[in-house]
């Protein structure tokens, strides 16, 4: 996994680049895309407390996977800019990353001419 590198609305370095294809690399799953629509669509979930988030046992229901695969595509997500994590009791709660959406539909335009 690279290091977490900040998307730029546009394509001009080098490094900006490499965390765009960071970006689309973590898009390109399955299993990931189907983790984003679900927080996408869902601010909080049956285990979540007060202070919002999806917890990592309502995604496991989701998605049928097992704790250490989504525990996997979430740090991909996190290192992406795309999610949020975060560590309340024994349980990690996750949340879009706003700011890394906004970057991402900036950046988007820009390659397509």
């Amino acid at each position: 996994m690279p290091p977490v590198i900040e998307l730029e609305p546009a394509p001009t370095s080098e490094a900006n680049l490499e965390a765009a294809a960071w970006v689309f690399k973590a898009l390109s799953d399955p299993a990931r895309l189907k983790i984003l629509a679900y927080l996408a669509s869902h601010d909080t979930g049956p285990c979540c407390g007060p202070e919002g988030g999806i917890c990592a046992c309502d995604l496991e229901a989701v998605t049928g996977l097992s704790q250490p695969t989504v525990s996997h595509h979430m740090k991909c997500l996190i290192s992406a800019k795309l999610v949020i994590g975060e560590k309340r009791g024994r349980w990690m709660y996750y949340r879009i990353d706003p700011k890394g959406f906004a970057l991402l539909r900036a950046f988007l335009p820009r390659i397509g001419g």
